[in-house]
C-alpha cells in the first residue's frame, strides 16, 4: 500500500516539476488576489466607501491583483433582487465596482442593463411566476383528481390541497429555477462585460 501512495506522490511531484517554477506575476497574484477578496468582503460587510484607499495601501505592483480579487467578489455579489437586503447589497457592490474601474461610462452602461434586468425581474418576472404557479397548481390538481377518479371510480366533492404535496413543491422549485435561469444567464453576461472594462 505504501508503494502505491509513494508512486502516486512521485507522479504528482514529476507533474509539478514539469510545470516549472511560478513566475513572479503568478506569485504576486496568489499572494494578493485573496487580499482583494478580503477587502471586498469587508467593504460589503461594513458598507462604507473607501475601496480605492484600501487598494492604495498595497504596493503598486500588487494593486492590479488586489483589484482583480476585489472585483471578483463584488461581481459575484450582484444577484437577482429577491429581497430588500439583496437590493442594498447589489447597490453597494455596483458602487464598489464603479470605484475600482476607470471606464466609468462603460461601467455605467453595463449597470444600466443590469438595472433594466432587475426591474423586469421584479415587475414582469414576479407576474410570470404567479401565472406559472397558478397554471402548475391547476394542472397538478386536475391530474390528481383524474388519478383518484380512476382509482376510486369517483372524485365528486373531493378537495385536494396540492400545495402541500411534495411532488408539487418539487415541480414548483424546478419551474422557478427554469424561469430564473433566463435572468441569471443575462446577469452572467453582464458580469463578463463588467470584467472586460478597465
Amino acid at each position: 500500500m505504501d508503494n502505491i501512495i509513494k508512486s502516486a506522490r512521485e507522479i504528482a511531484q514529476e507533474k509539478v516539476a514539469k510545470l516549472g517554477e511560478a513566475t513572479p506575476q503568478e506569485r504576486l497574484k496568489w499572494r494578493y488576489q485573496p487580499e482583494g477578496e478580503k477587502l471586498a468582503a469587508e467593504y460589503l460587510k461594513k458598507g462604507t466607501p473607501g475601496l480605492a484607499t484600501g487598494l492604495n495601501s498595497f504596493p503598486p505592483e500588487a494593486r492590479s491583483y488586489v483589484a482583480e480579487g476585489t472585483f471578483l467578489v463584488l461581481a459575484r455579489n450582484i444577484q437577482l433582487p429577491k429581497t430588500e437586503p439583496d437590493k442594498k447589497r447589489n447597490k453597494l457592490a455596483m458602487d464598489g465596482i464603479k470605484e475600482l474601474k476607470n471606464d466609468k461610462v462603460g461601467i455605467e452602461n453595463v449597470f444600466s442593463k443590469i438595472r433594466q434586468l432587475f426591474s423586469h425581474y421584479t415587475e414582469q418576472g414576479e407576474h410570470q411566476k404567479q401565472i406559472a404557479y397558478q397554471q402548475l397548481k391547476t394542472d397538478f390538481e386536475a391530474k390528481m383528481l383524474q388519478a383518484l377518479k380512476q382509482k376510486m371510480g369517483t372524485s365528486l366533492g373531493m378537495k385536494i390541497d396540492v400545495e402541500r404535496q411534495p411532488k408539487f413543491q418539487e415541480e414548483w422549485r424546478l419551474l422557478q429555477a427554469e424561469l430564473e435561469s433566463q435572468y441569471l444567464k443575462l446577469l452572467d453576461e453582464y458580469r463578463h462585460e463588467l470584467a472586460a472594462k478597465r
